[in-house]
């Protein structure tokens, strides 16, 4: 679309509204330009998740649908494909097997494990016979599986073979109450035998089914106002909530992504493919699946070992790839690392060419048309390291930096889009439109089935009607329909049908969203100065030797302190130039780091003008990062911060106490308040 005029992405469909009767203020209501006279309505045969499979399966039976790569003898395979057909007959039989045991209509289902052909055949049997599909997370323990289980009263539970023992686990306290357990293979006779003594019985995969298929019963189809899930959403602190959406509402969501997706020339098909690994526990990797299913296109499964994905893509070749921030800045640091090892000449070549496309694609031209040239000699090899047909990538979970947007978007040779949304939101209530370089840096515009506005924050600043517009996200449409067993939680979140996010945005006047702050993630230091944690940690995250931060503050300090992870390649880099020798976690204990890491992160806060009582002003380095294991962080990798600090307390509040007692740590670097 090149010359092409200003792009109308949204329409105002109300005006803002100023402070009143104890009621914040509020700034205009957005609707996508797809929405203007309204949401669009669902077609008769399309209402409800099982609609989508169920038409898919009749329309495309010989489609290849689910692929995986099996392990033989320790060698990982090529991807083995069932057909739509073939998961649709194996959908009846788990459905049959169900009802075989007792399952009523409304009973609740849990699925456990990694993502793979089960999960899907589980979860689509839980939509055909009218069951609530209960993800349980993979990536949790089983405190959290224990308290999902009892709180969601599960029937039955579908597992990954090597989840079984966590099940079965004494402290699953509630798996008594399961009547089944299958797993997506087979069990041991130990665990046969185990859960015989609770009184549960353990299937192999294939006996259920067969089970199903000598017990035939036809679907119990839901309704569109029905419960689909209950997807219980990590959290960052306090037991999970479950989070209940509607068949309609999935239904809405594939039916807005084809609406938007229909806008452009280069449109999905059956043959695409889409490679799986986000965790089918949480709403964006289910719903891009769902939303394959409709097209009749292929999802192969990762084979397990994220740090072994680059295989995953080079076999399987997908055309699309979804993943969270951290996924685009390991494939971002790979490019630059191969980069580096380049003559001096290919490198001048390279960002020569970078340039031309970049200034290209900023006059309007499309990743295509830019520089065909610098895709054929340069960008192509990147093509190539992500498997050669990648015309789509998308990132959410969290904002993307946009440095490396910009970078993907240039060299990928192929569209890249951000979005936001949450579990209450099925996944993306933002989204950005590909070839357009006026979104980087931000989450997009209203999504199709999406209302959009913002709300004042006076504790923060924050002003829907000021300049620029900023206050909490607030969204509207057919979402979620509350919290499982928790209307007060729900009532707090959702008032006059606009569910309050919690995030903090700014919006221009066309309705395009930027994520600037958490509004739950701020504290106030003893001086009475608010601190909005999650924005500090975006900025302290910039130099080359921070891998991660976590800054922490409270009401009875006055300042702050944080724990870094050092990015390793780069704090080796560092030590060699100074001369220092040692293992990571060697150099990592040293005086000359910390110190030079401090400086750097006082450096990038005088560069972002950073108040006084912003700056941090002791640290601390661990060498292991925040991780899952440790539970301090979630599975898309947003900080747990009660956890956070529980696991180092002791050592900040030493440092706190030793500050405050020694004076500020490079004080005359630091500017006053």
């Amino acid at each position: 679309m090149e010359g092409a005029g200003k792009k109308v992405f949204t329409v105002q469909v109300e005006d803002g509204k100023p402070r009143k009767d104890g009621r914040p203020a509020v700034g205009p209501v957005f609707r996508s330009a797809l929405s203007k006279d309204g949401f669009p309505p669902l077609e008769p045969d399309m209402k409800t998740s099982w609609d989508v499979f169920r038409v898919a399966a009749g329309k495309y039976p010989d489609n290849r649908m689910l692929g995986w790569r099996p392990v033989k003898d320790g060698v990982i395979g090529p991807y083995i494909w069932k057909s739509y057909k073939e998961v649709y007959d194996e959908v009846l039989q788990a459905g049959s097997a169900l009802q075989h045991l007792g399952v009523k209509p409304g009973s609740r289902i849990g699925i456990y494990g990694s993502n793979c052909p089960q999960w899907i055949v589980a979860m689509q049997a839980c939509n055909g016979y009218s069951l609530i599909c209960v993800p349980l997370y993979d990536t949790l323990g089983a405190g959290a599986v224990d308290f999902i289980i009892d709180h969601a009263e599960i029937d039955v539970v579908f597992v990954q073979d090597k989840k079984i023992k966590e099940v079965l686990s004494p402290n699953c306290k509630s798996a008594k109450r399961v009547k089944a357990l299958v797993a997506f293979t087979s069990g041991t006779s130990e665990e046969i035998t185990s859960a015989d003594d609770i009184g549960m019985k353990l299937y192999s995969w294939n006996d259920f089914l067969k089970m199903g298929k000598d017990n035939p019963a036809q679907p119990c189809s839901p309704k569109p106002n029905d419960t689909c899930t209950i997807m219980y959403t990590s959290g960052t602190s306090g037991q999970p909530k479950g989070v209940m959406l509607s068949h309609e509402s999935h239904a809405m969501y594939v039916k807005g992504v084809d609406l938007f997706m229909d806008q452009f020339d280069d449109k999905m098909t059956t043959d695409d493919v889409f490679l799986s690994f986000l965790p089918l526990a949480h709403i964006l990797d289910r719903m891009i699946e769902e939303y394959f299913f409709h097209k009749g296109a292929s999802v192969g499964y990762y084979h397990g070992d994220l740090n072994a994905l680059r295989d995953d893509l080079m076999e399987l070749k997908p055309t699309l790839l979804v993943g969270v921030p951290r996924v685009y800045e390991k494939i971002y640091e790979g490019i630059l690392k191969a980069l580096s090892e380049l003559r001096p000449l290919r490198k001048i070549i390279f960002n020569a060419l970078y340039n031309r496309k970049l200034a290209n694609m900023k006059a309007g031209f499309t990743h295509k048309t830019a520089s065909p040239f610098a895709d054929m000699l340069a960008f192509r090899k990147v093509k190539a390291r992500l498997g050669g047909r990648l015309r789509l990538l998308i990132s959410g979970g969290a904002p993307l930096s946009n440095e490396i947007e910009e970078f993907l978007r240039v060299t990928s040779c192929a569209y890249f889009v951000q979005g936001y949304g949450l579990t209450e939101t099925l996944g993306p209530s933002t989204v950005c439109y590909p070839d357009d370089m006026s979104l980087i840096g931000t989450v997009g515009v209203a999504a199709t089935y999406t209302e959009l506005r913002l709300e004042e924050v006076p504790e923060m600043g924050y002003d829907p009607l000021g300049t620029p517009s900023r206050g909490e996200i607030c969204v509207r449409g057919n979402f979620f329909t509350g919290y499982y067993k928790d209307p007060e939680l729900t009532n707090e979140v959702v008032t006059d049908g606009w569910f309050h996010t919690g995030d903090i945005g700014e919006m221009n006047s066309d309705g395009i969203l930027k994520v600037i702050d958490r509004k739950k993630n701020i504290f106030k230091l003893s001086q009475g100065e608010y601190v909005a944690v999650e924005y500090l940690e975006k900025v302290y995250v910039f130099p080359p030797t921070v891998e991660d931060i976590w800054v922490y503050g409270d009401s009875f300090r006055s300042m702050l302190v944080a724990v870094v992870n050092p990015h390793e390649e780069n704090t080796m880099k560092w030590a060699a130039s100074n001369g220092l020798k040692g293992s990571f976690a060697e150099i990592c204990k040293t005086e000359g780091l910390k110190e030079y890491i401090l400086k750097e992160l006082q450096s990038v806060a005088a560069k972002n003008k950073l108040r006084g009582f912003e700056y941090v002003k002791g640290i601390v380095l661990d060498h292991v990062p925040f991780d899952i294991e440790r539970d301090l962080v979630t599975a898309t990798m947003k900080k747990r911060r009660n956890n956070l600090l529980k696991y180092y307390k002791v050592i900040l509040v030493f440092l706190t106490v030793s500050n405050s007692l020694m004076g500020s740590l490079h004080a005359t670097e630091i500017p006053c308040c």
